[in-house]
């Protein structure tokens, strides 16, 4: 096990390549995916079962258009 001169040493060395931004940056980033993950879980066992898609029209004689708004200019 290493010693607590060690870990300040290794946490000394980091904080020199990194910088205190970067690693306070990574700290929240870190935090946020984990609050993240934390609130996918708790969701998914909290919703309903999704309902089925809408049923497809059989009829043929449908069109599908898109609607466009006209500009002046």
């Amino acid at each position: 096990m290493p010693s607590p001169v060690h870990i300040l040493l290794v946490l000394l060395v980091v904080v020199l390549i990194f910088g205190t931004k970067k690693l306070g940056n990574i700290g929240s980033d870190l935090g946020k995916a984990v609050k993240g993950f934390k609130d996918g879980i708790k969701g998914e066992e909290e919703k309903p079962a999704a309902p089925p898609p809408p049923a497809q029209v059989a009829d043929k004689s449908t069109i599908d258009v898109e609607v466009k708004e006209k500009t002046h200019s």
